[in-house]
């Protein structure tokens, strides 16, 4: 049984890793100056990643694991660990779908991660995953309960203090547009908040602005290293196409015939013979660059993206080692949390752990422009109008 509430914060910085995947999410934790003790995933091009790295992984299905193994290989006990961090799929299991509904939380892998913060009492816990949680309902038969009504229930169990949202790597100087869902939790009912940005679209500062593809991979355009490639037929399309274009670049009497059964579909079909821009941040990098609705082709150069420029973009260390054949480096990078944002949420945990997150001050006068400006930023907005 977990402890109850005689558990106490405490100093040291060990975090508890699941569904570690590559692991872009820890190294950006230990950035901030977190100790990412273990790791844990079923993947084994993962799993060997993260072992070729030097790391501690628990190697398998999470339902499988029991929290005291977590404990034990980690050398802690309950209520001491700072931190439990994860992405838990939210779709659950076949058969529990037949039972809860496709998209039942409750049904899935994510009550594993409940089951682990149940039981171990971390000081915090780190919840992310796709943005579509935030906008998905359980079921048809669910009278229109959201999924994130469901995990935050789940949670609110367990009596931790949350804070969640909607994050986009980009504004954390991340080279690309990636939105996340971010959910934090305190277990102590400490003053949580999501990290603000730190790179902006407009500002007065070059480097206060957002960070672009060309300043991640331009020097790799001769020399890109491991690289899957684009079917003939796909190439010659792509080759008509300017950086920046797509698939509507293309000229009128060849269109339709290099977007085949799409063409008559509706939506605005941007990743079809997409070819990107240096002068802006990289789209979302998914699984595969060449697949036909997300194509990810070079700005210049007639090749899709390569691993290292993934890498690159993803802000991976350059001399972090991924196991396995192409396709699964490409899925491993392509999965991550990046380096840039994971960082900003460490420190987000150390500056409310410390204390140091807010300047207490008597002043009262003008603080109607600073909190104008702190609401707008809160929520992506602009405080000029």
């Amino acid at each position: 049984m977990p402890q109850e509430n005689n558990v106490v914060s405490n100093d040291n910085r060990d975090v508890i890793s699941l569904f570690s995947g590559a692991m872009g999410l820890d190294i950006g934790l230990e950035l901030a100056g977190l100790n990412v003790n273990v790791g844990q995933d079923i993947d084994a091009s993962c799993v060997a990643t993260m072992q070729a790295n030097g790391h501690k992984v628990i190697s398998g299905d999470i339902r499988n694991v029991t929290p005291e193994q977590l404990l034990d290989i980690t050398g802690l006990s309950q209520g001491e660990p700072f931190l439990i961090c994860g992405g838990p799929p939210c779709q659950p299991f076949s058969t529990a779908g037949k039972r809860l509904g496709i998209n039942d939380p409750r049904g899935s892998l994510f009550m594993d991660f409940i089951r682990m913060i149940d039981y171990i009492r971390p000081r915090f816990f780190l919840m992310e995953n796709v943005k579509g949680l935030m906008s998905a309902t359980v079921d048809k038969d669910s009278a229109g309960t959201s999924v994130l009504d469901v995990v935050l229930a789940e949670f609110e169990k367990l009596k931790y203090k949350t804070v969640f949202g909607l994050l986009d790597a980009v504004n954390y100087g991340v080279p690309q547009f990636r939105e996340r869902f971010v959910l934090i939790g305190s277990r102590d009912g400490e003053e949580i908040f999501l990290p603000f940005p730190t790179r902006f679209q407009k500002h007065q500062k070059p480097e206060y602005r957002w960070s672009t593809l060309r300043s991640a991979i331009e020097d790799l355009e001769e020399e890109a290293g491991e690289c899957t490639y684009f079917s003939d037929e796909r190439m010659a399309f792509l080759r008509m196409v300017p950086a920046g274009g797509n698939w509507r670049n293309l000229s009128d009497d060849c269109v339709e015939s290099a977007m085949g059964g799409a063409y008559k579909s509706g939506g605005g079909k941007v990743g079809f013979y997409r070819r990107l821009s240096y002068n802006e941040p990289a789209p979302t990098l998914v699984t595969s660059p060449v697949q036909k609705a997300s194509m990810l082709c070079h700005p210049v150069k007639n090749r899709p993206l390569s691993v290292c420029e993934y890498v690159r973009i993803q802000q991976f260390p350059e001399d972090w080692v991924f196991v396995g054949n192409t396709a699964s480096k490409y899925r491993q990078i392509g999965n991550a949390v990046p380096i840039g944002l994971a960082r900003a949420l460490g420190e987000v945990l150390i500056a409310t752990a410390d204390g140091t997150a807010t300047i207490r001050t008597k002043r009262t006068r003008g603080t109607d422009v600073h909190n104008r400006i702190r609401i707008a930023i809160e929520m992506g907005g602009s405080y000029g109008d």
